[in-house]
């Protein structure tokens, strides 16, 4: 007896910054606007210790990848969709990263060693409500689906970020708009050790925001 084997979408290309980067249906399209939040960590690199970069909700990998090469850092790339991390470690191998970059298929809560700190952080959650989801068709619901507000994953995010975030380092993590920084500011102030230190947004596509540990008054 034959079975048939469910087909996979045809693979599509685009260049994301200077990179070739393969994904098909099954994960979120490549915005080029994003590629602001890999210059913005690889701007930050300059200032930061030294030690690789962690990306949480990575999809197919450009935002991590081209952070990785601009920064020339190693990388740790994480998300929990088996799909989205074969297309990271392709993309990876085809931009000749594969031995400076990790995937990991795991759920942000659960994705660092024990003991790991890291200078810099990317987080490209889902943040659009659920109740909003079904615009967007043409994504798939895993990668757009943030909870009832947009912020669930997010906070997961957030708390993996203080978690494992160099005292010294920082963290840029992409959201849907000015009001969910806010919101997620508020968040912040009374379960993270973080704050938001900048804001940049990009018309209606979203924003990035600037996470660090809070100043410390110079002991007496």
């Amino acid at each position: 007896m034959h079975t048939t084997q469910p087909s996979c979408p045809p693979t599509r290309q685009l260049t994301f910054g200077d990179l070739p980067i393969a994904y098909d249906d099954r994960v979120l399209d490549p915005r080029p606007w994003t590629a602001a939040q890999s210059a913005w960590i690889a701007e930050l690199s300059h200032g930061a210790p030294s030690g690789p970069l962690l990306e949480l909700c990575t999809g197919a990998g450009q935002i991590g990848l081209l952070a990785v090469r601009a920064s020339d850092r190693d990388g740790v790339l994480v998300d929990i969709s088996a799909v989205a991390c074969e297309f990271a470690r392709g993309n990876a191998a085809v931009a000749g990263l594969a031995g400076r970059v990790e995937v990991r298929q795991r759920a942000v809560d659960d994705c660092l060693e024990p003991g790991e700190i890291f200078p810099l952080v990317v987080a490209d959650p889902p943040w659009v409500p659920s109740s909003r989801t079904g615009r967007f068709p043409e994504d798939p619901v895993l990668a757009i689906d943030g909870g009832s507000d947009g912020l669930d994953l997010a906070r997961e995010c957030v708390s993996t970020i203080d978690r494992c975030l160099d005292p010294r380092g920082a963290a840029v993590i992409q959201l849907g708009s000015i009001a969910q920084a806010d919101a997620l500011g508020d968040w912040m102030s009374e379960r993270a050790d973080l704050v938001a230190a900048e804001v940049r947004a990009f018309g209606d596509r979203g924003v990035l925001v600037l996470l660090r540990r809070p100043a410390r008054p110079e002991p007496a």
